[in-house]
């Protein structure tokens, strides 16, 4: 004999006869459905009101170019591969697939980069990057890190990666005068790149100052010129009667003067810079250590372009020497001679020296040249790079 059904237990709607077993297996499907139908409601309902939508995020949109600009050291573990897709002329964000395929991970992260925040974070930028420094009797000594990192990439100015014209000035000369020095660090815009003397005094201190205000540095190498001794660049000079050996001797007392440059510049050098067999070594050493070559445009028949590609170094040369003559009018006619050549070829380089009159031609010449759409880069954007292609 069945036992009695209560009420209570009765499925809403049905009366006090026993229902078939049909009926039965029909209303358990239906409560079933609606308890589950409840569930999804009340999950989808505790997700809204979230204080912070769960979001399953795969794509990092950079918007703070400080905050990506610090050097992958510092943003991605060692272990992480990475494979790195290339932008079409360099002038829209480069696409960086991190460890796309690691086990167990489910998904790569994806981060989107503009090429104009690559390079060290302009806020810690007078800080050494210990991976690219090899400590050795002459001196800590730029290097390429293990992961492959140049000195010319993380120690480069970020820039915006258009393709207006754009004129890149060097003031070399930096740490010779300490007034001088001090004027070229405060008066000059960021994007000036400044070139420190290897015989100047305080460089670590003025290269920590300069790196501050966010300007780019080179490192100034003095090389043979014509009538040498009678003309002597300084100490250490580079000399094409020298061994290989001692050259390169000489180039890492300079080398180890200061840190958090991206490359060298020729002080004088009319004689050593037009011969290939004294320039191959340099090269080939500035090739090892990941860092740039700036011409400064004098030598007519300088080796320096053939033989930096040569051995895979950056190079760029200058179009203008501006203060040939030191007087203001003629300054800006030299910085009007290098804003024509920008405009026909896309860029230009002009090189001076730390002259109080260079240095105020320059700042103010700067801020009309920016109001006529020229954009002020770092040495580094204008150098041709045989890594980049």
């Amino acid at each position: 004999m069945q036992p009695a059904i209560k009420d209570i237990e009765r499925p809403l709607g049905m009366g006090g006869n026993r229902s078939s077993p049909r009926r039965m297996r029909l209303n358990g499907a239906t409560l079933t459905g609606a308890v589950a139908a409840l569930v999804v409601f009340a999950a989808s309902g505790a997700i809204a009101l979230r204080e912070r939508p769960f979001r399953a995020p795969s794509v990092l949109a950079v918007q703070d170019p400080l905050v990506e600009v610090a050097s992958k050291a510092e943003t991605l573990p060692p272990q992480m591969p990475e494979t790195t897709v290339p932008v079409p002329n360099s002038t829209g964000p480069s696409i960086i697939h991190v460890n796309p395929e690691a086990k167990g991970s489910g998904s790569g992260v994806i981060v989107i980069r503009d090429p104009s925040a690559l390079g060290q974070n302009l806020r810690i930028a007078h800080l050494p990057d210990k991976a690219l420094i090899e400590n050795t009797p002459a001196g800590p000594l730029p290097t390429r890190a293990s992961d492959g990192r140049r000195p010319f990439d993380v120690y480069a100015r970020p820039w915006s990666g258009a393709r207006g014209a754009r004129v890149a000035i060097v003031i070399g000369g930096l740490a010779v005068s300490q007034t001088g020095t001090q004027q070229a660090v405060d008066k000059l815009p960021a994007e000036v790149t400044l070139a420190f003397a290897s015989q100047g005094n305080s460089i670590g201190r003025w290269m920590q100052a300069a790196r501050r205000k966010g300007h780019e540095i080179m490192m100034q190498v003095p090389l043979e010129p014509f009538d040498f001794p009678s003309v002597n660049p300084g100490r250490s000079t580079l000399t094409v009667d020298a061994s290989p050996a001692e050259n390169v001797e000489n180039l890492h007392w300079t080398l180890a003067r200061t840190t958090n440059y991206t490359g060298i510049m020729n002080y004088m050098g009319a004689r050593f810079t037009t011969d290939p067999a004294s320039m191959a070594p340099v090269m080939a050493e500035l090739g090892k250590r990941g860092l740039m070559y700036l011409d400064d445009g004098t030598v007519a028949r300088s080796a320096a372009a053939a033989e930096a590609l040569r051995n895979g170094v950056p190079f760029a040369e200058g179009d203008t020497t501006i203060d040939a003559v030191r007087e203001r009018g003629e300054i800006l006619k030299k910085l009007d001679e290098v804003e024509r050549t920008a405009r026909a070829k896309g860029f230009a380089v002009g090189i001076g020296s730390a002259f109080d009159v260079t240095v105020d031609a320059v700042a103010s010449w700067i801020a009309e040249a920016k109001k006529r759409g020229i954009e002020i880069v770092p040495i580094s954007a204008v150098a041709k790079d045989p890594e980049r292609g």
